[in-house]
């Protein structure tokens, strides 16, 4: 089976909703992370097989084949094919998956995955709630409530069972807020991101200009401003400062074969170890990546210890806290510039920018082997394995 390299891979920084990214149209958002790639790997852009996009709430803004869209107002020329998926948070982090697939398996030499959000403009869950209130139906269907008897699959009740399960006291929650604050303010002070990160061109009220930081970073942030944010629940231990924030963002990475890396004389990053998605409880939902990284390891051959960084999306605090409880990983090789509590949680482009931030830093700490793995709705979690070259 054949091999599948990362060249190069990219991200925007992310936006607060309704902040600076709120009046870029997510098109015109994932057009910039596409063109992006393309320029910075060098790769002719008539050679990219296929672009496969993830995104979440596809509607509005982002229906009509996001990704499609996407390829037409970017550099890229019309003839490329694209095509938009669903995994809820994991969503371009599949798209790297079925990118490498593509590449291994010898049916195309280069494919860009890449994801994107505007999560100020197109609201999380709209493609949903707009159904319900009209009266066309409910996602929960006869069967499914057969099965699941009055339960409304939550990803927020699903972080505070994990939570409450796992031992974590409010004050464990907000410490890992706070050291997501504090590792991403020192990771952009030191410039960890400038290789990564794809500028954007904004409007404010001072004139034009390039959006390069990302603005969910709290740069005075304490835990007792931590610790006094509201409850999300009254009898839970989660507040809004130990979750993700809502983003807008877009990412790719250009995925692409031995056979590509010759012939269009690229120079690839890394090299694609492994590929896991797995499944468990839906009610829980959140704690799969726990499981799915087992077996991840397990197929690769490989020990928590062999990896030298690890990219666990922090979606809610209880999550990546269960996951080192869990795995015994070391702590100091988690999310080593940050993660979703400071650097925002743009849902279907977060699995490609959490390969952009792991990719480049493996390169920039001159590590080896990363694991990014992300929970995901229903109870789902994917797991890729990357190796430096």
């Amino acid at each position: 089976m054949s091999t599948a390299y990362i060249v190069e891979a990219v991200r925007t920084a992310g936006g607060r909703r309704g902040g600076r990214l709120a009046g870029v149209h997510p098109v015109d958002l994932l057009a910039a992370s596409l063109d992006a790639i393309v320029d910075r790997s060098g790769i002719d852009p008539n050679a990219v097989d296929d672009v496969i996009t993830g995104c979440v709430t596809q509607a509005g803004e982002q229906a009509m084949q996001v990704a499609r869209m996407g390829v037409l107002a970017s550099n890229l020329p019309d003839s490329t094919p694209a095509v938009t998926i669903d995994r809820q948070c994991g969503s371009s982090q599949q798209a790297i998956q079925f990118a490498a697939q593509a590449v291994m398996s010898g049916t195309q030499d280069v494919v860009i995955a890449s994801g994107v959000e505007s999560m100020s403009r197109v609201p999380m869950g709209s493609n949903a709630t707009l159904h319900m209130k009209e009266g066309l139906g409910h996602y929960k269907s006869p069967r499914l409530e057969e099965k699941f008897p009055g339960i409304q699959f939550s990803q927020f009740m699903g972080a505070e069972m994990i939570a409450k399960k796992h031992g974590f006291s409010k004050d464990d929650l907000d410490r890992f807020a706070l050291s997501s604050h504090e590792k991403a303010i020192a990771a952009t002070q030191a410039g960890a991101f400038e290789n990564e990160i794809v500028p954007i061109e904004i409007e404010t009220p001072e004139g034009t200009e390039m959006h390069t930081v990302d603005e969910g970073i709290r740069f005075d942030a304490t835990l007792e401003g931590i610790a006094g944010v509201k409850l999300l629940s009254p009898e839970g231990k989660i507040t809004a400062a130990s979750s993700s924030q809502i983003c807008d963002g877009s990412s790719a990475v250009l995925v692409v074969s031995e056979e590509a890396l010759k012939k269009y004389g690229l120079t690839p990053i890394a090299r694609i170890h492994n590929l896991t998605v797995t499944a468990g409880d839906p009610v829980i939902m959140l704690e799969e990546p726990l499981f799915a990284t087992d077996k991840a390891l397990e197929r690769a051959g490989l020990k928590i210890d062999d990896i030298d960084l690890y990219e666990v999306n922090e979606a809610f605090a209880p999550v990546p806290l269960a996951w080192l409880k869990h795995t015994g990983a070391d702590p100091d090789k988690l999310n080593v510039h940050g993660g979703a509590i400071a650097l925002g949680h743009p849902l279907g482009a977060s699995g490609t920018k959490l390969m952009a931030t792991l990719v480049h830093a493996l390169k920039r700490h001159g590590k080896k082997y990363g694991l990014q793995t992300m929970c995901e709705g229903g109870g789902v979690a994917n797991v890729t394995i990357v190796e430096a070259v």
